[in-house]
């Protein structure tokens, strides 16, 4: 990759990979869909202006349904059972399961051949940095229930269902439109419930996650993904998840007082090394990448 892809590679490793701390943080005194809610509608906010900015307001009207189909398969439901799962499970369990989805998304590459040749080099990175996942977490199935670990499951059906929304019913959408969008339709829908379930009373520290949660993590980390995506590919960019859980479980570590595992040790020079590989190659041109492979996952 050139030097402004492994930029943005960094900057949505760090973006993407605090959301499971702040998470953890935030539903100690929030429920799971009021924070969904105050994740989506600031993000909404934030980012309608720019599309009115940029007349993209049309496309986005004229595309509603979808987007708005795509916003509940890849934020209303996956991001309510995340937060749920991470009332009962580690931080770090959680990046493991969710770190699935590059695999997902190779897989349904393959299927569609949409993307450029996978190359060995690649597929070997892409196994080095799921066994470093392993090896970083410990493979801490132990620590949840069969319930949580389902919950997630779907939460990476979830992100492999939404980019195929996006490849075949909104390739033509900016893609600011499509997060604006779909961000908007979920935190209205999540009023109502929000309304019965507001807490009584919201310390500092939470309000503080809920905005990084919201603004970086959300609004900002879109922007910066959809520059990667142009810049890599589709499939290259999602090998960020992998750089993702490393950077989850440091934190874990760090402010959860999670434990500091021989497999956290070994696991995260793989997960560089392994993310390294996986990104390696000549990728398409920008423009014909992005107009071919919209096909982006939205993490966290």
């Amino acid at each position: 990759m050139s030097r402004r892809g492994w930029a943005l590679f960094a900057g949505m490793a760090v973006i993407w990979g605090i959301p499971y701390l702040l998470i953890r943080v935030a539903v100690r005194q929030l429920d799971p869909g009021v924070l969904v809610l105050m994740r989506t509608l600031p993000a909404a906010a934030l980012l309608l202006p720019l599309v009115l900015a940029k007349r993209q307001f049309g496309a986005l009207w004229a595309n509603v349904k979808w987007i708005a189909i795509f916003g509940v398969v890849e934020f209303g439901v996956p991001w309510y059972l995340m937060a749920t799962s991470e009332r009962h499970i580690t931080s770090s369990l959680t990046s493991l399961l969710i770190c699935g989805v590059p695999l997902f998304s190779l897989v349904g590459q393959r299927i569609r051949r949409t993307e450029e040749r996978i190359t060995a080099r690649r597929l070997v990175g892409l196994g080095i940095g799921a066994a470093g996942v392993a090896l970083l977490v410990g493979l801490g199935i132990r620590g949840g229930s069969i319930q949580w670990i389902g919950c997630l499951l779907l939460v990476c059906v979830g992100y492999s269902v939404g980019p195929m929304i996006l490849a075949t019913k909104l390739p033509h959408v900016p893609g600011i439109a499509v997060v604006a969008g779909a961000t908007a339709f979920v935190g209205l829908c999540w009023i109502p419930w929000s309304v019965v379930h507001w807490p009584r009373h919201v310390s500092a520290e939470t309000w503080t996650s809920v905005a990084v949660l919201s603004v970086v993590c959300t609004a900002g980390a879109f922007l910066t993904f959809f520059a990667l995506v142009k810049q890599v590919g589709a499939t290259r960019s999602v090998v960020v998840t992998y750089l993702n859980t490393a950077i989850a479980v440091v934190l874990g570590v760090a402010f959860l007082r999670e434990p500091l595992t021989v497999g956290i040790l070994l696991g995260f020079p793989l997960v560089l090394v392994g993310s390294i590989f996986a990104t390696s190659g000549a990728p398409a041109s920008a423009d014909d990448e992005l107009a071919r492979h919209p096909d982006v996952v939205f993490d966290q």
